[in-house]
């Protein structure tokens, strides 16, 4: 992570000033008038709304004071409009203490979790903190060779140009999955699987660098997402992540008897052909290749 995100004064600091340049003057009822030289509000504009001293206010972005009271938390979370994620990140930067770095857990997926998956007709597959896509079922790989266990989700997202094409809204996706990676590393920025892809992306990715800046913090649970797939065409799916220990179970599924429940039913087929000519060629025809392959990041 960067230096400004090494401690919980720096890191409150940082978020406080990337939100206060989300805000308009006119969305807070400023004239918006004359030469500006910053986007967003002026430090002393967030001090007047908030009700606190200029002074005091830049001490907590150049942080100087990592103990704010609630109710000035509260009181910037109201004139920045945050919304109740974004509030509680506020708040849990504030109550930050420092700590010894934590040791790093490999991520393991139960061995009935694979069982599950070679049993589910929809694509699933398990992912862990940090996008890492751990385990897979065939109909998963049939929606996306990028659902493979090895792949990172967010990065394939950034830069794979066959995953931007798969997403019908690429500039939402992109900015949803960034700013829920940044909400699910909370105060955990010493770990190295964290430390690794943030850093990788933010050298070979210009929207993660742009993103990562904004501090977006969001939560992303189920949902509805349409995709474009290069054989049966656009797909509107429904999305649930399942927690199951420290990881996560990721399942797609359309409406029943719908256009795209007809598509993933080819699809499946499709699928099923295409495995069982390369168990043709190769000579042994064996159920358990299917299984997904078991793997760690």
């Amino acid at each position: 992570m960067r230096d400004e995100e090494s401690g919980g004064g720096h890191r409150l600091g940082s978020y406080l000033r990337a939100r206060r340049e989300l805000v308009s003057p006119a969305q807070v009822g400023l004239p918006t008038g004359g030469r500006r030289r910053v986007p967003g509000l002026r430090r002393e504009e967030v001090a007047l709304l908030a009700g606190i001293s200029p002074d005091y206010y830049l001490r907590l972005e150049r942080g100087r004071d990592k103990n704010p009271s609630p109710q000035v938390l509260e009181s910037l979370a109201r004139v920045l409009q945050l919304d109740d994620i974004e509030r509680t990140y506020l708040l849990d930067l504030a109550a930050a203490r420092p700590r010894a770095p934590r040791r790093k857990r490999s991520e393991h997926v139960p061995a009935r979790v694979y069982e599950l998956l070679a049993h589910l007709q929809i694509p699933a597959f398990v992912e862990g903190r940090a996008f890492d896509v751990l385990a897979s079922n065939p109909m998963a790989v049939a929606l996306s060779p990028r659902l493979r266990p090895g792949q990172n989700r967010l990065r394939s997202l950034l830069l794979d140009p066959e995953e931007r094409a798969f997403h019908q809204d690429w500039t939402k996706a992109t900015a949803d999955f960034i700013a829920t990676l940044r909400t699910t590393i909370g105060d955990d920025i010493d770990n190295p699987r964290f430390v690794e892809l943030v850093g990788e992306l933010a050298l070979s990715s210009q929207r993660f660098r742009t993103l990562w800046a904004r501090h977006d913090v969001r939560s992303l649970d189920g949902g509805t997402t349409t995709v474009h797939h290069p054989v049966v065409g656009e797909l509107r799916l429904h999305r649930d992540k399942l927690p199951i220990g420290d990881v996560i179970l990721v399942v797609y599924y359309p409406d029943k008897d719908s256009d795209s429940d007809e598509k993933l039913r080819l699809l499946a087929a499709l699928a099923h052909t295409e495995t069982a000519d390369d168990h043709t060629r190769v000579g042994r025809p064996d159920a358990s290749s299917n299984r997904p392959t078991r793997s760690q990041s």
